[in-house]
């Protein structure tokens, strides 16, 4: 377990920017029904899997739909988009409901220790971040999903459009599938962060 606090280096942001795997660019209602196709073709291989979302639209998105809300198993959420309040209706669907503070542009020390404990537990669980930010916790989300495992975990979050002179990266849903590839990059980009 991460003993430190971290954060991104100004110098490397553009880098935790890009998605980290599959884009699907659209609209909430593009994306949500490429997704479905996608699963659905994955579930006709007879391969099972489930589902990991960091972020309130994703979370609202996939919450409200039936085929892809049967196979959630955490939401990390802090109820604000783009700085805007958000209420998610999560009633009677989460055995579990944990609380955590996560500053913004960090990875609180404590995030890989509570979500190592909601994943060994398999239950269905909501982690409200009350202060701070989740966005972040992708990462440490995919660096401790099992990958020796007959389900495969898949991680989505939302990406936002980025128009910056360089490149530009269109909105989305970014689908991560965990496997020991990813999670070597991912340790990759941990390693750059600075520890405080």
């Amino acid at each position: 377990m991460k003993k430190e606090n971290m954060k991104i280096p100004l110098e490397v942001r553009k880098k935790f920017a890009e998605p980290l795997d599959q884009l699907l660019a659209g609209t909430r209602e593009e994306t949500i029904a490429e997704a479905v196709k996608k699963f659905k073709a994955l579930e006709e291989s007879d391969i099972k899997f489930e589902f990991y979302l960091v972020g309130d639209i994703v979370t609202m998105d996939f919450l409200s739909h039936p085929y892809l809300k049967k196979f959630i198993k955490l939401c990390i959420i802090d109820e604000k988009t783009q700085r805007k309040k958000v209420e998610i209706d999560t009633k009677e669907f989460f055995e579990e409901y944990l609380e955590m503070v996560n500053p913004a542009g960090t990875i609180a020390k404590k995030s890989w220790g509570v979500i190592k404990e909601i994943i060994e537990s398999k239950k269905k669980t909501l982690l409200m971040i009350t202060e701070g930010e989740e966005d972040l916790l992708v990462l440490p989300l995919v660096q401790l999903l099992p990958t020796e495992s007959s389900v495969k975990s898949f991680v989505f979050y939302g990406q936002p459009p980025i128009t910056d002179a360089e490149f530009t990266i269109p909105q989305g849903l970014v689908i991560v599938e965990v496997n020991r590839k990813m999670q070597k990059y991912i340790n990759r980009l941990v390693k750059l962060m600075e520890k405080f």
